[in-house]
């Protein structure tokens, strides 16, 4: 059996009053897509220019990783940004350390 990776991630816009909660199996490219997305309005991250990346996770279950995305969507905006503060007090994109 074939191990996979898979990400919970959150990304927010330049003023971090918009969050964007989401999953994907290739971290690094879906953050370029978000990059890649900004301003078009027919999607929502691109709406709101989300493509500052906060928070992520990683998983080997696909079902594991939905689970804790639909878990985090679900909490309230405090809880979520307790999660962010947690690791970044200061909000920083972790973007730059994902592309490496």
């Amino acid at each position: 059996m074939r191990y996979h990776h898979y990400f919970v991630y959150i990304v927010t816009n330049p003023k971090r009053t918009v969050l964007y909660i989401g999953v994907t199996n290739d971290l690094a490219r879906r953050l370029e897509q978000h990059l890649e997305n900004e301003g078009r309005k027919h999607t929502f991250a691109g709406r709101y220019f989300c493509n500052l990346l906060m928070h992520w996770e990683a998983f080997g279950d696909i079902k594991q990783a939905i689970a804790r995305e639909k878990e985090i969507k679900g909490w309230r905006r405090e809880k979520k940004d307790a999660l962010i503060a947690a690791h970044s007090p200061e909000w920083r994109d972790l973007h730059p350390d994902i592309i490496g």
